[in-house]
């Protein structure tokens, strides 16, 4: 076969595979409408490009229909490894595919799914070459390369079509880092570095030249997971600041554990947005219990476990055992069959489920249904909620937005069971979780409110010190990060890795000239999949109100986005639920951004020519409902028409008459 035929036999391949056919449902339905309602969007997105090395000699080898079934699973198994951590196939290239995490459906950890996915292809592709190898005698292989930045997205077709245009450079250093890559292995950019350093094992390979950039770029083989598991073990690992402003909430955590403590059990449901401290604050009252003498078991959700059943229960039964990731199958038995009878003698019949549910026997876990799930709850409540002591224990669970469904039936019969046990129960969740078990008697919501201006002054003065460089971008962070300790934390540490902030933690100085609107990806991705969650209506009445600014009116927003009072209503009520925005009091029908980042981002989300068309549209509402104060709004008026492209000199009453918007 020729090359040419070669090659168009590769790019048949790939047309012959569709995104709707190897997408599961329940994802493409997501993704469809999350993508409908894009019209047109920058996204912050980890980009995976992988390909099988040297394809076209493989395929010479090979009769036609056979290097079809080869790729036929090849791209069956990358399908299923991208899909299961939510990422979308952008494009079939034929000896491989192009990936993107973040877009449509917008991913705060987009970076990490990436990698985990990357991860998956390769050990599952390494089971593939090694058949391959052993019945046909090919040697089979792939690159994978990652780069996070930002993209734009466009409308999403019925066949799962994404339109992007690369902006940054972000899709073609992907490509180019792939190329990078030697054989089964997987290379990522310095930008998905930062953003899972920690999180996973990075071998540091070096700078290489990279065709399109004009400074070598660093880059780093994916060599498997790293020792931390969350912000909070990041923070550890870098050094907590102090623990501030959070009386109130201890001193409700220590009421719980009375009542728990003379057996009356209590349920304490954490509730708060992402970066607000909930991890935090459930660390230090855990550490305050152990050192009182009190157990502490603890286990955390995670966008990767969301669908492995049990990941959640698996998590707590090896805290409850203190069973490690280092620990032999053998140290494992040891420590279950003591500990068990240490808690409970009559647990010991229950040895091999427990050790099955571990992964240490047998050839499954029941996933909580039928006669075997109800006798694996059973023993594990019996373990959980006290045996034959009573004494006082304390169980924390984490992130439940993203709880596997097995694991929240038997958190549900947990609690359940524990009014009449001496057990604390902490489950932290943002405020969209809902579930039956809340409702329940001795549960008890502690809402997690913004750190107040003194206690950000005390974390300021931690991270910053006191050099009198800083002291404007000390006075302005308050209001921007509105009451959040992990954006702080993270907008600090972004001018300092940038070059505007020299210095050691606690005694920086200013380096540079400090750009106060830089926006870590980290915030961004945070706050950009918030947005997302919101129904399309109240999404587009928030990047309006962005556009108009930090403080706004009903009035001016009815203007803009053309909504009739009851559906814009609608809009803004629902905008103070997810707690986006705030009513003014001090203003007839006026509202304002709970923080300035919030703003920012569904600013910088839209594109430019339809920031453009309300910037506009702002300026001719401006004038038309403020006749009278046309002096005192000259200079917003001018902000607005410049921010649109219109500040020719003299033209500022054509502009206004324009009717097209």
């Amino acid at each position: 076969m020729g090359r040419d035929a070669i090659e168009r036999g590769l790019g048949a391949a790939a047309a012959g595979h569709d995104r709707r056919s190897y997408t599961p449902d329940r994802l493409a339905e997501r993704m469809l409408a999350a993508g409908r309602a894009l019209e047109g969007e920058r996204k912050m997105v980890t980009v995976l490009f992988v390909d099988v090395v040297g394809s076209l000699g493989l395929a010479e080898r090979l009769d036609p229909e056979e290097w079809r079934s080869v790729m036929d699973r090849c791209l069956a198994i990358l399908c299923e490894g991208i899909h299961r951590f939510e990422g979308m196939v952008e494009t079939f290239t034929g000896d491989g595919l192009m990936a993107l995490f973040g877009a449509p459906l917008a991913q705060e950890d987009h970076a990490a799914r990436a990698c985990h996915a990357a991860l998956r292809l390769l050990e599952q592709l390494g089971g593939f070459a090694a058949e391959l190898r052993r019945e046909r005698g090919l040697g089979f292989a792939v690159r994978v390369g990652l780069n996070s930045g930002e993209v734009v997205t466009g409308a999403i077709g019925d066949d799962l079509t994404l339109q992007y245009t690369a902006v940054g450079h972000t899709v073609g250093l992907a490509r180019r880092v792939e190329s990078l890559a030697a054989p089964n292995t997987a290379l990522v950019s310095p930008h998905t570095a930062a953003l899972v350093e920690g999180y996973f094992e990075l071998r540091d390979r070096g700078t290489r030249d990279v065709k399109g950039v004009s400074e070598p770029v660093r880059v780093y083989e994916l060599a498997g997971l790293g020792p931390l598991r969350s912000h909070l073990d990041v923070s550890r690992e870098r050094g907590l600041s102090p623990f501030v402003g959070r009386e109130r909430e201890m001193a409700a955590l220590e009421s719980a554990l009375a009542r728990a403590r003379e057996g009356v059990g209590q349920v304490v449901g954490v509730v708060g947005e992402a970066g607000i401290g909930k991890s935090r604050l459930c660390y230090e009252f855990g550490e305050r219990c152990r050192r009182s003498g009190i157990e502490v078991w603890a286990a955390q959700c995670t966008a990767r476990g969301a669908r492995q059943p049990l990941l959640l229960v698996r998590e707590l039964v090896r805290s409850a055992f203190g069973v490690t990731d280092w620990d032999s199958e053998r140290a494992v038995r040891a420590k279950v069959a003591g500990r068990a009878l240490l808690l409970d003698p009559p647990l010991e019949g229950e040895l091999p489920l427990i050790l099955e549910l571990l992964g240490i026997s047998g050839d499954g876990v029941s996933t909580g249904s039928g006669e075997d799930g109800e006798r694996l709850f059973a023993t594990l409540r019996r373990l959980l909620l006290g045996g034959r002591t009573a004494d006082p224990r304390m169980i924390v669970v984490e992130e439940l937005r993203w709880i596997d469904p097995p694991s929240e039936a038997f958190l549900k019969s947990l609690v359940e069971a524990l009014p009449s046990t001496p057990t604390l129960l902490l489950a932290t969740f943002r405020p969209e979780y809902r579930a039956g078990w809340l409702r329940t008697s001795g549960y008890t919501s502690l809402p997690l409110r913004p750190l107040d201006e003194r206690s950000l002054a005390a974390l300021l003065r931690d991270q910053l010190g006191t050099d009198a460089s800083l002291d404007p971008l000390a006075a302005r962070l308050p209001d921007r990060v509105g009451g959040n300790p992990f954006f702080l934390e993270e907008l600090i540490r972004h001018l300092h890795e940038s070059g505007s902030l020299e210095g050691d933690r606690g005694a920086l100085r200013a380096a540079a000239p400090i750009d106060e609107a830089a926006l870590p990806p980290t915030v961004q991705a945070v706050l950009t999949a918030r947005i997302d969650r919101l129904a399309e209506r109240d999404k587009t009445v928030l990047q309006a109100a962005a556009v108009i600014g930090h403080q706004f009116t009903e009035p001016l927003l009815a203007h803009v986005t053309g909504l009739d009072g009851k559906e814009l209503r609608a809009s803004l009520r629902a905008l103070v639920r997810a707690g986006l925005i705030v009513r003014r009091t001090t203003t007839a029908g006026g509202y304002a951004f709970k923080h300035d980042l919030t703003q920012e981002v569904a600013y910088h989300s839209e594109l430019r020519d339809r920031r453009a068309r309300i910037h506009r549209a702002v300026a001719r509402a401006l004038e038309q409902q403020h006749p009278d104060e046309r002096d005192d709004l000259a200079a917003l008026i001018s902000h607005h028409l410049e921010q649109a492209g219109q500040n020719a000199p003299g033209a500022r009453s054509a502009r206004l008459s324009d009717a097209g918007t």
